[in-house]
């Protein structure tokens, strides 16, 4: 008999959009949010001058740090979690995504992050803000898609293998960003190195390193190439954003260790050259063939058996 208050209406967990859960993009921001913590931790006890390009001290002085960090790369690494949140809550989300892309965009304009002057300013808020962006898109794609990993994929023991390999190169930096120096062995920090502007200072010096964004960028891109990609433009792009930015922190992870750890020691006399602004350079073209090869394998990973 229907019931008088008409007809039944079901409870229960919200229908879950057809998309890739977000485990690997949650794994992602838990890598940069330790990279933050510890900038702030670092910036704050150790005095500007045992660190590089900045004059800020105290507290100030690490939120500052972690401030242009947020811009530079990690707005970087936004653009595709912003990607990847999209494809599990639908079109509807890019009314949010297309700012968030758009604000972390700006850290590319020349100027808003300096090399010479790693002080925060006003104009690093913008790119900042299409993180915070982000990051909410992300866990709202949580919520709708869940929180768990891909199944096995063809290439995860290779994703596993340039990890492992990543983590090791990155040994020293990871000293440096918790402020200490490592004693000198298979790896030099407090040996005085030659800097290009002729300055000198320690090899590796105390604090954030670009060679570390570009450890992280490609731990970053090897976890957010794993969820499935649906079939259409934005997974397509997302597959070209995500090599190009394996490419990008390869080669600048390359690059500070080469420089750091042979240049410095005496070993060798060739420096590769900066990879950090795009230019017309032969760096750029090892870039843009890492990143074809890699679009081309993570291509052959979803083509059917």
């Amino acid at each position: 008999m229907p019931s008088p208050r008409g007809p039944h209406r079901r409870y229960g967990p919200p229908v879950r959009r057809s998309g890739p859960s977000q485990g690997e993009a949650l794994v992602a921001w838990a890598l940069w949010g330790a990279v933050l913590a510890a900038i702030v931790v670092t910036y704050a006890r150790l005095d500007p001058a045992e660190l590089y390009h900045v004059s800020r001290d105290g507290l100030a002085g690490g939120f500052s740090r972690a401030l242009v960090v947020a811009n530079f790369p990690l707005s970087l690494v936004a653009i595709a979690l912003c990607l990847v949140a999209v494809e599990a809550l639908g079109r509807r989300a890019w009314w949010l995504a297309g700012p968030a892309i758009a604000l972390c965009a700006v850290t590319a304009v020349p100027g808003v992050v300096d090399q010479g002057d790693l002080d925060a300013r006003l104009v690093n808020a913008v790119p900042a803000l299409g993180v915070a962006l982000a990051l909410g898109l992300t866990l709202a794609a949580t919520r709708a898609a869940g929180g768990s990993f891909a199944g096995r994929l063809r290439l995860d023991a290779l994703r596993v293998a340039l990890g492992i390999l990543v983590l090791v190169v990155s040994i020293p930096w990871l000293a440096a960003e918790l402020g200490v120096f490592l004693p000198e062995g298979v790896f030099i920090m407090e040996r005085p190195g030659l800097e290009g502007d002729g300055t000198t200072i320690a090899a590796v010096h105390l604090g954030h390193h670009h060679g570390l964004d570009g450890a992280v960028l490609v731990l970053s891109a090897l976890l957010l190439s794993r969820p499935p990609a649906r079939p259409g433009p934005p997974g397509k792009v997302r597959l070209l954003y995500l090599s190009l930015m394996l490419g990008y922190g390869a080669v600048n992870l390359a690059q500070d260790a080469w420089n750091e750890q042979l240049v410095k020691r005496g070993w060798v006399d060739w420096a590769i050259p900066s990879a950090l602004e795009p230019r017309i350079e032969p760096v750029w073209l090892v870039v843009l063939a890492l990143a074809a090869v890699t679009a081309l394998a993570l291509r052959a990973e979803r083509a059917p058996s």
